[in-house]
């Protein structure tokens, strides 16, 4: 039955989707030639009104072929909006993109312009305020008890509780999970109203009911070993299939994946620097940006090496060990803001607010963040990037890698002069775990814009900070 109505409400979509296309399509016709903008654009009016109405024949059916490959007609049940949105208007600039290929390939010069502007922009308008109202329709009738999905679930874990805890917080989905079947927890378990009802054999006598729309296997990962089995008796039965792993500790939750003629590889974690485009354009970025900024810092820097020379006794540069990129380690170059000490004394704890080691130019360059700018010579030679982790000592390092999970996969990118820890307040003695999170993120999530809004950020937040002592 629910299938049935898939089918219906996907016909009833791509009718109703055509019928906004045409009258967006219309709509921005009306407005260029029948309103206040019928003469401001020359050569526009030299096409009859039935050759742009002709037009509609390819508008309409190109964009549905579009709005298909833009996953626009997928369950959206769980689907933010968001993500729909963002779909909506990637189609309609590819839709606007096609046309004019279109345009150009049966020579039409004296379309207009002026219209193609307004068809997109009351195409998307229009197309997201009729899936706003279809959608808040369907949470409505969801909530109400209607176009329910009932779901089984395969094996007890933390997939399987994770998975309960979002479809309780989320009604307006419309899954009702059925119960838990699984072979090490006793039958009667309850987590969060959902039961466990039997052992996974039971399944046998459960499918012939066709009571269920989905089977959700959620085996814990000690289970794996009997997962094909499970997925072949799942889909002999003809009820729809899906999977939740239970690594999602592992795994991120967008996980990037490649295709080995066939062969599905899951990448435990998508660092986009590893692309060599990526990794080009960033250091060129560095490159660059250490070069403006030794040129314009030249004269700050100039006067904090003789207040450091001037007003305590040892070398102006102060060079420590700290770990990079693939764990390698490099001399990190700082101004010198304390007073000389033995290695031993001066590698073993993080320098607190009010630290006697601390000179009183040390204090100054240290709040404002001056006596990191010789790193800038790092990032010249290649040992730091402009943005990325703070590096850490040796010995932190060894200590942090057992306490904390994936703490080493910072070193998978070149460490930074700033970062995005240290823009979010997560530097001097913060919490590390904290901080850890926001360079994972980075990590992750890097792009080339996510750099430069980090720098202008440091402007504001990094220089002058609280935590710099």
């Amino acid at each position: 039955m629910i299938k049935d109505n898939q089918k219906y409400f996907n016909r009833l979509h791509l009718l109703v989707d055509a019928l906004v296309v045409a009258v967006a399509y219309l709509f921005a016709w009306y407005i260029k030639f029948c309103t206040i903008f019928a003469d401001t654009e020359p050569g526009a009016g030299a096409l009859d009104a039935g050759i742009y109405f002709g037009y509609l024949y390819f508008v309409v059916p190109e964009y549905l072929i579009l709005y298909y490959f833009f996953n626009m007609y997928a369950p959206k049940r769980a689907t933010r909006r968001k993500y729909e949105l963002e779909g909506i208007i990637k189609a309609n600039a590819a839709g606007i993109a096609v046309f004019i290929v279109f345009l150009y390939m049966v020579k039409q010069e004296h379309f207009s312009r002026f219209m193609m502007g307004a068809f997109f922009l009351l195409n998307v308008t229009f197309t997201a305020i009729f899936r706003t109202v279809i959608r808040n329709l369907l949470l409505y009738f969801r909530k109400k008890g209607y176009n329910l999905k009932y779901i089984l679930l395969i094996g007890y874990s933390r997939a399987a509780e994770e998975y309960i805890t979002r479809i309780n917080a989320n009604p307006q989905w419309g899954y009702v999970v059925r119960g838990i079947l699984d072979d090490r927890v006793p039958s009667g378990t309850i987590y969060k109203g959902v039961k466990v009802v039997g052992r996974i054999e039971n399944i046998r006598y459960i499918l012939p009911e066709n009571k269920l729309d989905e089977i959700a296997i959620t085996l814990a990962l000690k289970d794996y070993d009997h997962l094909e089995y499970i997925v072949d008796l799942c889909e002999k039965s003809g009820v729809h299939t899906k999977f939740i792993p239970d690594y999602n500790s592992l795994v991120p939750s967008h996980p990037y994946t490649e295709d080995l003629m066939g062969l599905p590889v899951i990448n435990i974690r998508y660092v986009p620097l590893t692309n060599t485009l990526n990794w080009v354009s960033k250091r060129a970025v560095d490159i660059a940006g250490a070069f403006l900024g030794i040129l314009i810092s030249s004269p700050v820097m100039l006067l904090a090496a003789l207040a450091v020379r001037l007003t305590s006794r040892g070398p102006v540069i102060f060079k420590q060990e700290r770990v990079g990129l693939h764990n390698k380690t490099f001399k990190m170059y700082k101004f010198r803001t304390m007073e000389v000490q033995k290695p031993t004394s001066e590698q073993k704890a993080w320098t607190v607010k009010g630290d006697p080691r601390v000179t009183k130019v040390g204090k100054f360059l240290r709040c404002t963040s001056l006596d990191e700018l010789p790193q800038l010579f790092n990032i010249l030679m290649g040992e730091m990037s402009l943005v990325g982790p703070r590096p850490e000592r040796p010995l932190f390092v060894e200590k942090f890698k057992e306490e904390i999970p994936r703490y080493m996969i910072k070193h998978q990118v070149r460490p930074g002069l700033t970062g995005w820890a240290q823009v979010n307040g997560y530097r001097g003695d913060t919490s590390i775990r904290k901080r850890i999170e926001y360079d994972l993120f980075y990590i992750e999530n890097w792009t080339m814009s996510m750099d430069f809004k980090i720098m202008f950020l440091t402007l504001f937040k990094g220089f002058v900070n609280k935590n710099a002592y």
